[in-house]
């Protein structure tokens, strides 16, 4: 049996889901070289409705490996990356 990954609910004082993601990929920017730290899975919330979560990331499996990059959502392929 593995072991249990624990999340990091990290609230902030935004007011908007935006707001939210360019801090949620500006913290990935910055720490990134963290091996600890899954940023693909990144989600936010309202903070009176934790339980309904938004992706940041879109993070499909690519078809070479690896995932999407690019933000949850996006125009066009996947492929991408997005510095996360």
């Amino acid at each position: 049996m593995t072991e249990p990954r624990w999340i990091i609910h990290l609230p902030t004082t935004l007011t908007s889901r935006d707001a939210a993601a360019d801090l949620a990929a500006a913290l990935a920017r910055s720490l990134g070289h963290l091996n600890a730290v899954d940023f693909g899975e990144t989600t936010l919330s309202e903070e009176d409705a934790q339980h309904l979560r938004h992706r940041v990331w879109c993070d499909q499996r690519l078809p070479e490996g690896g995932r999407c990059g690019l933000r949850n959502g996006h125009g066009g392929s996947c492929g991408a990356t997005e510095p996360r």
